[in-house]
This record gives structure tokens, C-alpha cells and sequence, in this order.
């Protein structure tokens, strides 16, 4: 195999006819043109290897994937040739094999045969916990988590004339809520209008509610719920505000009320509440410690 390899190196020969194990880091600057048969057959990261074959050099490189008639692809095999064919830009590594996580599945890192009830957590919360582990193993000082409740009667449902796809909808819910700052779901909110146009108010109001909920998880509150007077805002035992501020923000505001239980009661007037995600949010942020 070395003699072949050696061989094809020197110009001896113009072509190299090879199984698959041509993918494992061969890197021949010379070669500019690959063929692969029955591409179909392949993974996607396993054609993305093999493209990878050529194109090493200043060449201008070709891949030709030849595959039987459209009829006889099966739906998964077109995903996988039209992503192939679609990701060919620099940088399009991580996005082929995020492709192939969601195509092939998580295998069994995840599965029904792992020990526990790790196929119930899915795998945003795994990472966030494996994160959170190694964080911990380093050394780094973690802070517990704070789960926020936030029940405010708001619509914050995304229309179906708005998205007319369901799974495009759910991902796009999915999205929103996994945003971990108001950089990302800003960025969200933009790639959202710009693929689908003007967001309707229950679709902003989507997005204002996931940034409550960043802003209320930083601060340090349990729970945000709708009352006959306004709204009550439940803090943890080590919420981020300042007694100071808080004190200054009770007697400069009639109504407001603040309990032994940690409740911040609000006075809302009508039009306060029709805008109460923007209000609770400019409350926290008046009340936040500094530092």
C-alpha cells in the first residue's frame, strides 16, 4: 500500500483507484479531480471526508458523485447528496456535522441502550450539563441554576399564517428558548424577519419573553405571575438586587409592596399592563446590583 501511495506521488501513475480508506488524512496536493460511485451509499460526513481528498493546492478541484437514477434514492440518501452539494464553502464542517447528528441520530450516546435515563434528557440539557461538569472538574466556580416560572396571561404563539410550516415553527420555538442571551435571541428576531417578514405582535412578544426570562434567571428570580393589581415578582434567597435600590424603588412607586417571602408586589395601571414584559423588564434592570 505504501509503494502504491509512493508511487502515485511521484507521477508514476495518473490515476489511483482506492476503497474508502482513501479518506483517513490523505493529503496528495497534486490530486484535483475525485469520483466516488454509488455516493448514495455513503455517510455524509464520509463524502464530506472524501471530498475533502482534493482541492489541496491552488488546482481547482472536482467531485463527481455518481449515484443510480433519482427513483431509486431513498429520502435520507437526497438529504445527504443535496447537503453535500449545498455546504461546499469554508467553514462548512461543523454545519455538515450537525446535519449528521440530526440525520443518523445521537446513536447510542444518548440512546435506549445507555444505563439511567439519559435518552429522556435530550441533548440540549445534556450538553448544558456537561458543560456544567467540566466547568467543575476545572475548577471554575459554578453558580446553581435559577428556574424561572414566568405566567403573565401574554400571547406568545407564533401563527400558522405567520409560519406555515409546523416543523419550521417548532424549531424556530426552539431556538428562542434556548438562547442564552439577548445577543442571540436579537440575532434570532432578525434571521426571523428576514426570512418571513414583518414579525406580528405575538411573535415579538415572543421574543420579549425570552429575554425576560435571561434577564430574570441573571437577577436571580423564582417566578413572575399575573395579579389583579399588577404583577408579583418572587426573588431567591441570593438574588443579584440592591436593598437600596429596592428600598428607593418602593417609596418612589404607590402600591408597591415588598414581603418577608421575598415578593416584589406591583401596581400596574391599564396601559402598564398591556406592556408588562417590557415593564417587569425595565423593574429588573432599575433594581440590579451593579457589580
Amino acid at each position: 500500500m505504501e509503494r502504491v501511495m509512493l508511487d502515485f506521488i511521484d507521477f508514476k501513475y495518473d490515476v489511483l483507484v482506492a476503497t474508502t480508506i482513501i479518506e483517513n488524512g490523505i493529503d496528495i496536493p497534486r490530486a484535483n479531480t475525485i469520483i466516488i460511485n454509488r455516493a448514495d451509499h455513503y455517510g455524509l460526513s464520509q463524502l464530506y471526508q472524501l471530498r475533502g481528498r482534493v482541492g489541496r493546492s491552488s488546482r481547482r478541484a472536482y467531485a463527481y458523485l455518481l449515484i443510480p437514477g433519482e427513483a431509486e434514492l431513498t429520502p435520507i440518501a437526497r438529504r445527504r447528496l443535496s447537503a453535500i452539494r449545498e455546504f461546499s464553502d469554508l467553514g462548512a464542517g461543523f454545519r455538515i456535522a450537525a446535519l449528521d447528528l440530526e440525520l443518523r441520530g445521537a446513536g447510542n450516546f444518548l440512546g435506549g441502550q445507555q444505563s439511567g435515563h439519559m435518552d429522556a434528557l435530550g441533548f440540549d440539557l445534556y450538553t448544558q450539563m456537561l458543560e456544567r461538569t467540566v466547568a467543575e472538574l476545572r475548577g471554575e466556580q459554578v453558580e446553581d441554576e435559577t428556574s424561572v416560572t414566568l405566567n403573565l396571561g401574554v400571547d406568545v404563539a407564533i401563527p400558522e399564517e405567520y409560519i406555515s410550516d409546523m416543523g419550521q415553527r417548532l424549531r424556530t420555538y426552539k431556538r428562542v428558548s434556548s438562547a442564552r442571551d439577548d445577543q442571540t435571541v436579537t440575532s434570532i428576531r432578525n434571521e426571523t424577519e428576514d426570512r418571513y417578514g414583518r414579525i406580528p405582535a405575538s411573535v415579538g412578544r415572543l421574543f420579549d419573553y425570552a429575554s425576560l426570562r435571561r434577564l430574570a434567571e441573571e437577577v436571580g428570580v423564582l417566578s413572575v405571575d399575573k395579579t389583579a393589581e399588577g404583577a408579583a415578582v418572587k426573588f431567591s434567597e441570593k438574588a443579584r438586587i440592591s436593598p437600596e435600590k429596592l428600598g428607593d424603588f418602593i417609596a418612589g412607586h404607590e402600591g408597591t409592596t415588598f414581603t418577608p417571602a421575598g415578593v416584589l408586589k406591583l401596581t400596574l395601571t391599564e396601559d402598564q399592563q398591556d406592556e408588562v414584559l417590557s415593564v417587569i423588564r425595565g423593574v429588573l434592570l432599575e433594581l440590579r446590583r451593579s457589580d
